[in-house]
């Protein structure tokens, strides 16, 4: 496995770490913390002298509110400057201000819980960091070269002791860059409870897209059957009427029994697309029976084994409906199946729900597929959903949704 932090590569493979980039890599992080602090530490110490110098004045407030807002950028430079030695990137952890402008920037920053973490960071970094940074540099480079200089010929233990402190010197550099860096990505890494912020919006989102899709559905039937439908049913009895006053042996009489037929078709496709969008038997008899006379019409034999102590919730049970149909009409197009199996059942407040089919598998669901569009219906829920598709079947899509019956 490769490495992805100085800490693991010279762990994996102390002798190769030698010759990789990772000890000049800390080198320079170390070099660029030492750098770096001394310039923080000394505006830090105006910033903060100026602050309490002229703390009866407003300007004293706006020196110190600077100050702390100043932190997130050396949070911001501790962040890239982490990636020489920490291959993982930590993510900006602020959120984005509501509304536009300095002042919204402003009083959004100073509210953050993240930007007082940083502050307190850029206090310690100040206080020690830096320093232990620098001596770390001076004792594995500074303190041989000072010795070097300094012996003559009947001090040769000095010399073995510099000689041992320059060749342990990448692993000394490493160790105190990967204790930096573990520190570092500890105080400006996004915390759970952050994470989970932004994981709620967007759960609250889908939901959200969730329920539009569902209104939209249901204004589509209704458009459907009130409009089209109406006008269809309009033209089967006008075409009606013209063949009541056309001959039976005429040309015309031929067209139109044409033009009926085809009406015909178009009347039975119209219903059974609109009994797709927002199917009676769903809002009627609940998900079982929906699937069941969905499977009943289904082109490829579906065995259909769904059993729930009572009625969904209407929101769960659409959705659930529609990934059920998503997933089999896959089949159908797909999978190359002669048969196929829904299995369902409720345990422990979860709605636990399998689809098998005996086709020629092969499904990647990293690939974009039509699985990518269940994967968000489920995802949308809360739940979770697994694919086993080897090469040569057979499939199997594990879903797995929380779920309470009152």
């Amino acid at each position: 496995m490769r490495p992805t932090t100085a800490w693991q590569a010279m762990v994996q493979s102390p002798l190769s770490f030698l010759t990789s980039s990772w000890p000049w890599r800390s080198l320079g992080y170390l070099a660029g913390g030492v750098v770096a602090g001394a310039v923080v530490t000394a505006l830090l110490a105006v910033g903060l002298a100026a602050g309490l110098v002229f703390a009866v004045a407003v300007v004293g407030v706006a020196i110190l509110a600077g100050v702390v807002l100043g932190s997130t950028e050396v949070a911001a430079l501790e962040r890239a400057r982490l990636r020489l030695v920490d291959l993982d990137p930590v993510p900006d952890p602020h959120r984005r201000p509501e509304t536009p402008g300095a002042k919204a920037w402003i009083t959004s920053r100073l509210k953050e819980q993240v930007t007082w973490r940083e502050l307190t960071f850029t206090l310690i970094s100040a206080a020690a960091l830096w320093w232990l940074d620098l001596l770390v540099l001076l004792f594995s480079f500074g303190l041989p070269a000072v010795l070097i200089a300094s012996i003559d010929g009947e001090t040769w233990l000095w010399t073995v002791f510099s000689a041992c402190v320059l060749l342990a010197s990448p692993y000394t550099v490493t160790s105190w860059a990967g204790a930096r860096a573990a520190l570092t990505r500890t105080f400006l890494a996004p915390r759970d409870q952050e994470l989970g912020e932004e994981l709620r919006e967007v759960r609250a989102s889908q939901a959200r897209l969730l329920d539009s899709f569902d209104a939209e559905r249901v204004r589509i039937e209704r458009d459907l059957h009130d409009g089209a439908q109406q006008r269809l049913v309009s033209l089967g009895m006008t075409l009606g009427m013209l063949r009541l006053d056309t001959p039976p042996d005429s040309p015309q009489s031929g067209l139109l029994a044409e033009a009926e037929a085809q009406l015909a078709i178009a009347q039975q496709e119209l219903r059974a697309l609109i009994r797709g969008l927002n199917p009676p038997v769903l809002a009627d008899h609940g998900l079982v029976a929906a699937i069941e006379d969905y499977a009943g019409r289904f082109p490829v034999p579906v065995t259909v084994d769904l059993v729930l102590p009572a009625r969904l919730a209407r929101k769960l049970e659409t959705t659930m409906y529609y990934l059920i149909n998503e997933a089999m009409t896959n089949i159908a197009k797909h999978s190359g199946a002669t048969s196929a199996t829904v299995h369902g059942r409720y345990h422990s407040d979860l709605l636990i729900l399998e689809i098998t089919d005996d086709g020629h598998g092969g499904v990647d669901a990293e690939a974009g597929t039509g699985v990518t569009g269940l994967a968000d219906r489920v995802t949308a829920l809360d739940g979770r959903m697994r694919v086993s598709s080897p090469v040569g079947g057979p499939t199997l899509l594990h879903v797995e949704v929380p779920c309470r019956f009152a």
